[in-house]
C-alpha cells in the first residue's frame, strides 16, 4: 500500500505569526494533529504538530503570545505519494516524529501519520457475534 492511499487530504495551513491557540483551535476544529506552516521569509515549509503545543503549554508558555515561527519545526522530512507505507514508517521511526507532509508537485497534497498507518495496517473490525440469551 502507498502513502497516497493512506494520507489525509486536509492538509490545515497556517501562517507564521499565528498563536499557538490560534493554531490550536483549528487543529481542533479540523481534527487534525499537525499543521503546515508556511513561511516564504524563512525559507519554505515546515510542521507544527499537537506535541509542539503540549511542549509549549507544558514549560508555562502562554498559547496567546507565543508564536508558531517559534514552535516549528523546518529541517522536515517529506513524503512522496509514491512511498510505500513502509517507508513512510521507516521515516518516522528514524526519524522520532509522527507525522510526515506528502509533497506533490512541491506542494503540500496531504499529511500521513502514524494513526493513518496503522488504520491501513490493522485488521479491519468485524462485529462481535451474539451469543443468544
Amino acid at each position: 500500500m502507498l502513502v497516497r492511499d493512506a494520507m489525509s487530504t486536509v492538509v490545515l495551513t497556517i501562517g507564521p505569526a499565528h498563536t499557538l491557540r490560534q493554531a490550536a483551535v483549528l487543529m481542533s476544529a479540523r481534527r487534525v494533529g499537525a499543521a503546515v506552516v508556511h513561511d516564504p521569509d524563512a525559507g519554505g515549509i515546515g510542521i507544527l504538530t499537537e506535541r509542539d503545543i503540549l511542549n509549549s503549554v507544558g514549560l508555562g508558555q502562554n498559547p496567546d503570545t507565543e508564536y508558531a515561527h517559534a514552535h516549528t519545526t523546518t529541517d522536515v522530512v517529506f513524503a512522496a505519494p509514491s512511498w510505500t507505507l513502509e517507508e513512510a514508517a521507516g521515516a518516522m521511526a528514524h526519524g522520532g516524529f509522527r507525522h510526515l507532509i506528502v509533497l506533490a508537485d512541491g506542494e503540500p497534497a496531504g499529511i500521513v501519520s502514524v494513526r493513518d498507518i496503522i488504520r491501513c495496517w490493522a485488521p479491519k473490525r468485524r462485529p462481535a457475534a451474539r451469543v443468544p440469551a
